[in-house]
């Protein structure tokens, strides 16, 4: 039986960039190796680790297109959408869709890492 999920890895052309924007925007810390300097993780907030591993020839995915699939997406609850959503900005982030604007009843809106994973701020 498995005991717990251990990290959730994000591949990525820069590992070390990757984890400096998801440590500051979780208010986490940078864990890395020198002997693995493709593998970063982001440890130090409320969670599961986040691992960013760079991968050869990485392309970004393509939200909402399907041309290069998401794969997956990280959901975040906060408290204060407009708030989260200026620091995210500053941190790197790309707005992709403010759903709660469009959608009646939606809590949250859609945005890119640095490294093109869509992510969400979701208000709880």
């Amino acid at each position: 039986m498995i005991r717990k999920l251990q990290a959730v890895a994000l591949d990525c052309a820069d590992p070390v960039r990757l984890a400096e924007f998801y440590a500051e925007l979780l208010g986490g810390r940078v864990v890395a190796d020198p002997e693995e300097p493709r593998w970063v993780e982001v440890h130090g907030f409320e969670g599961v680790p986040l691992a960013c591993q760079q991968a050869d020839g990485y392309r970004p995915p393509a939200w909402p297109g399907q041309e290069r699939p998401q794969q997956l997406h990280l959901d975040f609850d906060v408290d204060d959408l407009d708030a989260e959503e200026e620091r995210a900005l500053a941190l790197g982030a790309t707005v992709l869709e403010r759903t709660d604007q469009i959608r009646p009843g939606a809590n949250w809106r859609v945005y890119a890492d640095p490294a093109g994973h869509p992510f969400c701020l979701c208000r709880h």
